[in-house]
Order: structure tokens, then sequence, then C-alpha cells
């Protein structure tokens, strides 16, 4: 008898290498936006649009080293999934925007 686990998938989980690849990604795209919050270097609207890009950085590093959802792997329904996620909180995200917004015009009715 083997001690080896047969996964109903055709792909691998990753390796010890790419999982390090993940983690040092994974604390670069960390450490540098905490760096320029923490000296101040850069005016405040800079700043935000650095923190904004390493965050979606970030999203795609965690999602293809540690979900491993990538163009070329396995089953389709990963990605489709991922692809109704992302719809949904877009849709929550605007949604809620938009009422506050509204919500913040027609209470200032005496301005």
């Amino acid at each position: 008898m083997s001690n080896q686990h047969q996964s109903p998938e055709s792909h691998d989980h990753g390796s010890v290498k790419s999982y390090t690849t993940g983690l040092i990604l994974s604390i670069i795209l960390t450490i540098i936006p905490f760096g320029l919050v923490m000296t101040g270097a850069l005016s405040g609207m800079t700043t935000l649009a650095i923190i904004m890009i390493m965050a979606v950085v970030q999203i795609v590093v965690q999602v293809m080293y540690f979900l491993h959802l990538n163009e070329d792997s396995g089953p389709r329904w990963n990605m489709i999934s991922l692809w109704f996620t992302i719809l949904i909180v877009a849709i929550v995200v605007v949604g809620s925007l938009w009422i506050m917004f509204h919500l913040n015009h027609n209470l200032m009715v005496g301005m």
C-alpha cells in the first residue's frame, strides 16, 4: 500500500518554493506601505495611492500563490467562483457608497 495522497484534481497544490515566494512577496508588499506611512515621506494622496496599488497587488499575490487560482490550473469553476465573488463584493461596495451619497444629499436639507 502506498502512503501517497491522491487528489481528485489533476494539479499540484504548490511547492515550498512557490509558498516561500508568495510569503516573501506578501511581506514586501506589506512593508512598503507601512514604511511610507510611518516615515511620512510622501504626501497624503500619494501615500494613499501607493497603499491602494499595493493592496491590489497583494490580492493578486494571495490568489495566485496561496489559493492557486490562475488561468492554467484545473477546473474552470474555481475562476468562475472567483469572478462571482468579485462581482458580489463590487455590487455591495458600489451600492453602499451610492446609498451613503444619496443619504448625505437627502439629509442636507438646510444647506
